[in-house]
């Protein structure tokens, strides 16, 4: 039971759960500022340019039922939701795109030589060195 507790102790304080916690915290609340900025901003415009029209309030009554009262279909509501995904998704890569751009990128370090290439190196400049200095394979067979 013990290596149970040390095990789960061992996963939440990694550093990707923590990470996880805090940015399921931080959507939330920036959830919230996305839907404000919405229903109390943007929806009214988008209502005065289409005429007034409340979006999360248009719906459709089915007319046939088995029951006495006939089902309404509320595809406002879903409208607004789709509205807010997008307005949301687009939001989220703004701040995407400005913290890609605070964070100064590293160039990545060449990837070091095998062995092999190592050794071509090598022989490349021995090759070089043998040229500059004049003793080429021609000028052996010549002498």
């Amino acid at each position: 039971m013990k290596n149970f507790f040390d095990e789960f102790k061992k996963f939440i304080a990694r550093g990707n759960v923590i990470d996880l916690a805090v940015g399921l915290i931080m959507g939330s609340a920036f959830t919230a500022i996305v839907n404000a900025l919405v229903n109390n901003v943007l929806m009214p415009i988008l209502g005065g340019v289409i005429g007034g029209i409340n979006l999360s309030n248009l719906s459709f009554t089915i007319p046939w039922s088995l029951t006495d009262e006939p089902p309404v279909v509320y595809y406002g509501a879903f409208l607004q939701a789709v509205i807010n995904f997008i307005i949301i998704a687009f939001c989220i890569f703004l701040v995407v795109k400005a913290m890609n751009a605070l964070v100064k990128k590293t160039p990545a370090e060449p990837p070091k030589p095998s062995k092999e290439q190592e050794i071509l190196i090598e022989i490349r400049d021995l090759l070089k060195a043998q040229n500059a200095s004049g003793n080429t394979e021609d000028d052996k067979k010549t002498k």
